[in-house]
């Protein structure tokens, strides 16, 4: 099954929510329009404004309202995927050159920029005061995030907790956040805005730690990128803080081979290779499956409809994804 059909009753929505990111994205300036049509021609999943618009079919479900919420949360994101191509100096995204390599680093910061700037504008429509203050600190938050990333960088002396720390405000923060807006747009009650809430911290935990073990397992087509870049950019991951934790020797000979510069293709496999035969990818799925028993477990004091079995499913795909 895929991604979209779980949410197929709400697909006149999400073409809404399409639609106007589209005009959201729409400038003046002929390159930085270009610049941003490009990344978002090179699609996505759109799960957080999926995560939006499921939630709040908890409440008094408005599209009109709840779009208010849905397309900021996706600019967003989108705007944090192109300073992290920069900060990475990654090619390509999905399959596609970046805006980095497509144009320069100044535009790809000046786009990302922009998107945020238009995420904030949109984010006024809505009428509840508490979306600008949950938008406002979860975009702090994912700040702070990225610049610990970069701190962490080539950094192979890690905990685990420095990892899950990092990843809940690189990405399950803004899932979680999408899950919250949705219920708070549409005026759910505290108990059901808590569980949702609940429900996108885990499943989003749950996403990245899955991106990080594809990084190890998948292929260039699958991933849209070549495979091994968390590794080649000195991103430690959860795979490969276990094997070097299980293994001191294997540690020392991810030191030596992966350092800053270049990294040729063999001797990336060969570390891969290494790291996959310590049951590292084993260990690092037991974990994304234990934060999705979590996530399916938050639903279950919610009304059974059937928002609530598409996020099910949701969850249930994120286990079995394989890009």
């Amino acid at each position: 099954m895929k991604l979209m059909e779980i949410y197929w009753f709400l697909r006149k929505d999400i073409a809404t929510i399409e639609k106007e990111l589209e005009q959201n994205i729409g400038a003046h300036h002929p390159v930085l329009k270009e610049a941003s049509s490009h990344l978002l021609k090179a699609g996505g999943k759109r799960i957080r404004p999926a995560f939006v618009l499921l939630s709040g079919q908890f409440g008094t479900y408005d599209v009109n309202e709840i779009k208010n919420v849905a397309v900021p949360l996706e600019l967003i994101h989108m705007a944090s995927l192109v300073h992290d191509d920069v900060i990475d100096d990654a090619e390509l995204r999905r399959g596609k050159k970046t805006i980095k390599a497509k144009w320069d680093n100044r535009v790809a910061m000046y786009t990302g920029d922009f998107m945020f700037a238009r995420a904030v504008e949109m984010a006024t429509y809505c009428k509840q005061q508490k979306v600008h203050e949950i938008i406002s600190n979860a975009m702090v938050e994912m700040c702070v995030g990225e610049v610990e990333q970069i701190s962490d960088q080539y950094n192979w002396n890690q905990h685990l907790k420095d990892y899950l720390r990092r990843i809940k405000r690189k990405t399950a923060l803004l899932i979680a956040v999408s899950c919250q807006l949705g219920a708070v747009a549409s005026g759910t009650d505290y108990v059901t805005r808590r569980q949702l809430t609940l429900f996108g911290y885990n499943v989003g935990m749950a996403f990245q730690i899955t991106d990080d073990i594809l990084d190890f397992v998948g292929t260039e087509k699958e991933l849209g990128k070549p495979a091994g870049s968390d590794l080649k950019q000195g991103n430690v991951t959860l795979p490969a803080l276990y094997a070097m934790d299980k293994n001191p020797e294997l540690k020392e000979k991810i030191v030596a081979c992966v350092k800053e510069g270049d990294l040729g293709e063999s001797e990336i496999k060969n570390v891969i290779t290494m790291i996959k035969e310590t049951g590292a990818v084993i260990f690092s799925k037991q974990i994304a499956d234990r934060y999705l028993l979590k996530a399916k477990e938050a639903l279950h004091p919610l009304p059974d409809i059937q928002a609530k079995k598409a996020l099910y499913e949701i969850a249930e795909y994120i286990g079995k994804r394989k890009f």
